[in-house]
């Protein structure tokens, strides 16, 4: 073993060219596009990647004395290396009055690009496949011979094309291979120029982009690139209830970018019939509350329920009082509410099982569908930071290598410290809780009146609003926390370094985000006990539910917590980027101005100068976290808040836009990555829809009046007549000596404040009820599972169409096969053909056979 030492980290800009809207011989008769200004200064060499750095500039020092010398050293061994490596380069500089900026243009010649294209494997076309990619909800108007105002015709839509793995010494038999300049697509270029700057030493990679902007007199619509075209018909705001165009977002972006947009555009599909069903549940509750009889029972009761304090200090009320808040908890506590815990729950498994069928269609249009990186690279930061290097027993080459034992130690370390966030979240939901109780005191103890009958509903509220703080908050402290631990656990890969951050992320959020909700719908108002002898927290007595019920309670929390983080973050998401986008374009063009005003001389603008100003990508797993916790909230809490998806329906609309505005028009383009699907994010989303089906189960079992009211209708009274004093129990017999008064209070509890058998009865029922539904709804779920196939029969054909061409293709005896094969008994458009009779006539008696030779058959 061998101890390594620092590499130098460069910036790389990745450019868009415009004869990526051609396809070899596919694109016929296209106009001439203007002049692509991303090229060499001989005007013809095309530019794929730029490496831009900056360093300090003074004009009466010399800039080798102003840089320091190991990293001007290992920059030129690094550029040395590139241009072993077969690449093109050349420099640029843009000199400021403090910095100047440099520019290394690099390009991949023909013969470096088919080496590589082999040695990643690369796919490359051998047939135009007709068939286009049809929305699911396209296809379902269509069915229906109805309008689709969802539909845009998009220009320059690419091809789709059966594929196979690039071999040089087969290149006559690919599509488009006569011109050289357009055979391979521009993010190939990318993944070649990538996979090169990935293993040249003192090197790594980063992002970049182009010109976005519409000409102001219309185009000819071939004659636009990939980013205006995606400017035009993706990132306007008025294209907000039109279809994504996904293969032109996957060809300029890449797979890994355009699944999430996929997914991002089917999920917000799927929230609409969630949206609806939600809306009418809710609108249902309207109806409810005014033909519920327990409600007009409590509302007509004058002073016929004197309730007990809901603190020490607090006086008897009457509950014929909160008779406009008990009907405002019908609209989230129904018998709709259980319909629609069911249908989310079988929602969810359902959304799932499709999207698996949606993403293999995709990563098989996008040829991603055998792509596996079978021994991916060590991260350029692992790489740098390794200690020692070790000998491959495969490969026989050195590589970095990190002790698994201390890596094993260091993870641990982390989850310790990941046990110690979630208790500090839990210390938090605390003191909210004790806040609440005591803000309670505090207006119930005030003069005025208005106050003091909303006391509960205040702290409630104001709590909710505290801990969307808090929670946004600790997020914010442990992403960074999270970043910093997953570095110092050394993963190898980017593959492994993602998914342990992830998950580090994930479970704090999960317990940051959802700790007060579960609070509020399993534990609050469950361990208070009665008059007389109620618990205490810290010498404060644990909180009760409000007036509502518990649900209602939930609902507000959700509402807040949900809604209120979807507009902070889109807020963010809209101002910030255009303000840092603002700032950057400003402090740059300050000091071209600046120095046109010295050297008296207009400057012309390169487009890697024009990218070089836009904002470094972030990334998507932002993204992916804010709708994964937006779907714990829809699926895990809906029995709570029926208009939880139309909500997140709503915002996702406004998400997929700011998104698209972000990456096309902010972000530098980042460099090409290829997936084959969502990644560790599946994983996350069906752990949520197995947690959702057990918390609505519970949600409905123990926080929901639905189990008491159906009891109550069976063994009571069908209608519902005297149910609210069924609900209340009387204060205890010492209790009522020691006060002179008996009160009332939420409970099936006897004199003596012992459980009556109705409440055993009930525990019986609700357990019984949350094993029915989870097994029911397992049940059920898996049988969809079972049914809907994760790859479409269509799929497959083609995938087995595409193995039959590629074999074919790369046979060294293509000849042979083409004539031993038969080829005319089907049709590939699939309607059968007659088949040729295969009979021979019966052989001539003067004619003798030899016995040595195998006779035809001649009989059928």
């Amino acid at each position: 073993m061998k101890m390594r030492g620092d590499q130098e980290v460069n910036t790389l800009i990745t450019m868009e060219t415009k004869p990526d809207i051609s396809y070899g011989s596919i694109t016929m008769n296209a106009p001439v596009p203007p002049r692509d200004k991303n090229t060499f200064s001989d005007g013809s060499t095309r530019v794929d990647f730029v490496l831009a750095w900056e360093e300090p500039h003074n004009p009466n020092v010399e800039d080798s004395k102003a840089m320091d010398p190991g990293h001007s050293k290992w920059r030129d061994t690094f550029l040395n290396n590139l241009r072993f490596s077969g690449l093109l380069m050349e420099k640029r500089d843009v000199v400021q009055p403090k910095t100047r900026i440099r520019f290394i243009l690099l390009s991949a010649p023909w013969s470096v690009l088919c080496y590589y294209a082999e040695e990643i494997s690369l796919r490359v076309p051998l047939q135009v496949v007709n068939a286009s990619y049809v929305n699911w909800s396209a296809s379902m108007l269509q069915y229906l011979t109805l309008p689709n105002p969802l539909m845009q015709d998009v220009p320059n839509p690419p091809p789709d094309f059966y594929t196979c793995q690039f071999r040089t010494n087969k290149l006559e038999r690919f599509l488009g291979s006569e011109d050289k300049d357009t055979f391979f697509k521009t993010t190939q270029r990318h993944q070649v120029l990538y996979e090169i700057l990935a293993r040249t030493p003192y090197g790594s990679v980063s992002k970049g982009e182009g010109g976005f902007q519409l000409p102001k007199t219309p185009p000819p619509v071939e004659s636009l690139g990939l980013r205006q075209i995606l400017y035009g018909y993706w990132a306007q705001w008025s294209c907000w209830a039109r279809y994504q165009p996904l293969d032109h977002i996957r060809e300029y972006f890449g797979e890994k970018i355009a699944l999430y947009f996929a997914w991002l555009g089917f999920y917000t599909g799927w929230l609409v019939p969630a949206s609806v069903v939600g809306t009418l549940v809710f609108l249902a509750g309207f109806w409810l509350m005014t033909t519920d009889v327990p409600a007009k029972e409590l509302c007509n009761s004058g002073s016929s329920f004197m309730m007990c304090p809901i603190c020490n200090i607090c006086s008897y009320w009457n509950y014929s009082s909160i008779c406009v808040t008990f009907k405002a908890g019908i609209l989230f506590d129904n018998g709709g509410t259980v319909f629609l815990s069911i249908f989310m729950s079988l929602w969810a498994v359902t959304f799932l099982e499709y999207w698996k069928r949606t993403c293999s269609s995709l990563s098989h249009r996008w040829d991603c569908t055998d792509f596996q990186d079978i021994e991916e690279r060590p991260r350029p930061e692992f790489t740098a930071m390794a200690p020692m290097t070790m000998r491959n027993p495969l490969t026989g080459a050195e590589e970095p290598y990190f002790p698994e034992k201390k890596r094993f130690n260091r993870v641990l370390t982390g989850c310790m410290i990941l046990i110690i966030m979630v208790v500090v979240v839990l210390m938090f939901l605390i003191a909210i809780i004790l806040y609440r109780s005591i803000l309670s005191i505090v207006i119930s103890k005030s003069n005025f009146s208005f106050f003091i009958f909303s006391a509960a509903r205040i702290a409630s509220l104001t709590g909710s609003v505290l801990n969307l703080l808090v929670i946004l908050i600790l997020s914010r402290v442990y992403i960074s926390l999270a970043h910093i631990l997953t570095r110092w656990e050394m993963h190898r890969t980017q593959t492994k370094y993602e998914d342990m951050f992830i998950l580090k992320v994930f479970v704090f959020q999960f317990v940051n985000f959802y700790s007060s909700p579960v609070y509020i719908a399993f534990f609050k108002g469950r361990f208070i006990g009665y008059p007389g002898k109620y618990f205490t927290l810290f010498g404060v007595r644990n909180e009760d539910c409000g007036a509502g019920g518990c649900l209602i309670e939930l609902a507000q929390e959700l509402l807040v917590i949900m809604v209120g983080k979807q507009l902070i973050n889109n807020i963010q998401e809209f101002v910030c980027p255009k303000l840092r986008a603002w700032w950057q374009k400003r402090k740059r063009r300050g000091k071209a101005k600046q120095l046109e005003e010295q050297e008296g001389v207009e400057q012309d603008i390169c487009p890697w100068e024009v990218d070089y100003q836009l904002l470094l990508c972030e990334g998507l797993f932002s993204e992916y976290l804010e709708m994964v916790i937006q779907f714990g909230f829809i699926t895990i809490f809906v029995a709570a808040c029926p208009l939880a998806p139309l909500f997140a329906l709503i915002n996702n609309w406004v998400e997929i836009r700011l998104d698209a505005q972000k990456f096309v028009t902010e972000y530098r383009r980042p460099v090409v990555e290829r997936a084959q699907d969502i990644g560790i994010w599946l994983d996350v989303l069906q752990f949520i829809a197995y947690t959702a089906v057990l918390g609505n189960a519970f949600l409905i079992a123990f926080t929901s009046s639905f189990l008491p009211r159906l009891y109550y209708r069976y063994t009571r009274d069908a209608d519902l007549n005297g149910f609210i004093n069924f609900t209340l129990a009387m204060s205890p017999r010492n209790y009522s000596l020691e006060h002179r008064f008996t009160c009332r209070y939420r409970g099936f509890r006897d004199e003596n404040g012992e459980y009556l058998p109705e409440y055993f009865h009930l525990l019986a029922i609700r357990l019984s009820f949350v094993i029915i539904f989870e097994h029911v709804v397992f049940l059920i779920g898996r049988l969809i599972d079972m049914m809907v196939p994760d790859i479409p029969e269509e799929v497959e054909l083609k995938m087995k169409r595409e193995h039959y061409m590629a074999k074919e293709a790369l046979a060294e005896n293509q000849a042979l096969g083409r004539t031993m094969i038969p080829t005319d008994t089907t049709d590939w458009s699939g309607e059968p053909r007659q088949r040729k009779s295969r009979c021979s006539p019966p052989p001539d008696p003067a004619m003798k056979i030899s016995e040595e030779a195998d006779a035809p058959p001649w009989g059928c």
